[in-house]
């Protein structure tokens, strides 16, 4: 079934998760492990579109939910994404842009 994540209900939304999650499940158990990233990363998407991106602001800096001692500062947000830079442990930016389903950022730092 070819859906958008942005034309589904919660609920289905919901639905969507947990078949994502059993596929990644069974990937790993097979080892394959490529294909269960990818069914995590769809996992995250579906679950920034259960989110409101209005609870996220821009220029503040958050800590990635994935990575310990990682943050995010986000320049702007474009629908379910927050585009910015990742600040490594050494608190030092990256140089390039990128782009994160916000049900990747945790708490605020600043």
């Amino acid at each position: 079934m070819k859906f958008r994540y942005s034309d589904c209900s919660i609920e289905q939304l919901h639905q969507e998760i947990g078949k994502l999650k059993e596929q990644a499940q069974k990937a790993e158990q097979l080892g394959n492990i490529s294909e269960m990233q990818i069914c995590e990363r769809k996992m995250q998407v579906a679950l920034a579109y259960t989110m409101s991106p209005d609870d996220f602001e821009k220029e503040k800096i958050y800590q990635l939910k994935m990575e310990t001692g990682y943050k995010f500062r986000i320049s702007y947000i474009n629908g379910v994404f927050a585009w910015g830079y990742r600040i490594d442990l050494l608190n030092e930016e990256s140089e390039n842009i990128e782009a994160l389903p916000i049900s990747l950022l945790g708490k605020k730092v600043s």
